[in-house]
């Protein structure tokens, strides 16, 4: 029988999770959007794909800064202030007048997402007992792999159904229902310790986390490079429409939640094994993707393929960090999210220039050689340093029978 203070304890894990579910949501929305924004606010794709890269720039930033400046803050003051600023960044981003208002809103969501993850992941610890930690430290981030997968499908039919802008308001209207639920459920979380910036780089002292740290740069940077621009490369080069460019993002969606599951089972046999086979199968996806634009049930193929290797990914380095971090450790957390924010910067970045300097093509093709760069510098540095026991697959995941299988990695 569960005790009241064990359903408070799971209703307040579960406002965190709906929190990290918006604030993911609300930073990939755009992808799905940047034709229509583009449109509306009279700027190019690529200069209009900067609005991924701001996000993740300052959520960089924000991930260390937010740790050490609250590190002596209640945990629920410091989430439920996060919160709100999710809620008025979307709320701006909702009424824009120009794209720099714009701009100011991503920036606005990139300080609430690096807070959130160097903060809000590790919480579960601080809500329940000790030996469902793990199962509710999944709940948390099982709305990061959902939220990505999503995203770019949604803001596609709400783009194909109504203004762009009504994304952003569902994003705001989910943020506000988290945010309630979380004055209403979370307990005082007193800080436990004081943080400072002197020990955030502990985690580059451990081999293991530096090839993680690495592998993951490699990954999440060829990823946004082709995913940013995925919903022109469809309209623009397939020629497809509105309604066929939504359908093909929500199979691309549906596969990665599959990819995430059938990763729980390979993962348990070989981490490195499922992360660099992934790596070159999502290469060689995106590099096919442009030379087969000419048929639209190979582009289909391609991005299930895609879509299900992309599920892997994101799990397989939770695993990978998991066996070399130390449990529970807000400075890892903050690394390992400055990490992910900057490589999905990165390969905004390089996307944008790929795009606008030599058109979709050459973009899809420098995200596979960035891939495969990857897959190469983990397979040789990752080798030396398989011989550490990996986390078991079920042990990071361990969902709950409703709950998709968890990804920390925003």
């Amino acid at each position: 029988m569960t005790s009241p203070a064990e359903r408070r304890g799971w209703l307040s894990v579960s406002s965190v999770a709906l929190g990290s579910f918006v604030l993911v949501l609300s930073e990939f929305l755009p992808i799905g959007l940047l034709p229509a924004i583009a449109d509306d606010l009279h700027v190019g794709i690529g200069t209009a794909g900067l609005m991924v890269v701001a996000t993740g720039l300052v959520g960089a930033v924000a991930a260390p800064v937010v740790t050490v400046s609250t590190s002596r803050v209640d945990r629920r003051v410091v989430l439920v202030s996060l919160t709100i600023l999710l809620v008025v960044a979307d709320g701006l981003a909702a009424v824009a007048p120009s794209f720099g208002v714009l701009l100011v809103a991503r920036m606005l969501l990139g300080v609430g997402i690096g807070g959130f993850w160097a903060i809000g992941a590790g919480i579960a610890g601080r809500l329940v007992r000790p030996e469902v930690v793990i199962r509710a430290t999944s709940l948390i981030t099982a709305g990061v792999s959902v939220a990505t997968v999503v995203s770019l499908p949604l803001g596609a039919l709400v783009s194909s159904l109504a203004s762009w802008r009504l994304a952003f308001v569902i994003g705001g209207a989910l943020g506000l229902v988290a945010l309630v639920l979380q004055l209403a459920m979370l307990p005082r979380i007193p800080a436990l310790q004081q943080v400072r910036f002197g020990t955030l780089g502990s985690l580059l002292r451990i081999p293991r986390a530096r090839v993680g740290l690495i592998a993951a740069a490699f990954l999440f940077a060829a990823q946004f490079a082709a995913y940013t621009y995925v919903a022109p490369y469809l309209q623009d080069l397939v020629g497809v429409g509105p309604d066929t460019v939504t359908i093909a993002l929500l199979v691309f969606g549906v596969a990665g939640i599959v990819g995430n599951f059938a990763a729980g089972v390979t993962l348990g046999r070989s981490v490195l094994g499922t992360i660099g086979v992934s790596k070159v199968v999502l290469a060689a996806s995106v590099v096919l993707l442009p030379l087969l634009a000419h048929s639209v049930v190979g582009v289909f193929v391609l991005l299930v393929v895609w879509g299900l290797v992309w599920g892997a990914l994101p799990l397989g380095m939770q695993t990978w960090m998991a066996s070399a971090s130390p449990a529970g450790s807000e400075t890892g957390l903050a690394l390992f999210v400055t990490t992910i924010q900057l490589a999905i910067a990165a390969g905004s970045v390089l996307g944008g220039v790929a795009v606008s300097s030599f058109g979709l093509a050459a973009d899809f093709w420098l995200a596979g050689a960035v891939a495969v760069v990857g897959a190469v510098v983990l397979l040789a540095m990752g080798a030396r340093r398989s011989n550490a026991a990996p986390v078991a697959a079920a042990d990071v995941t361990d969902p709950t029978p409703t709950a998709p299988v968890a990804v920390a990695c925003p």
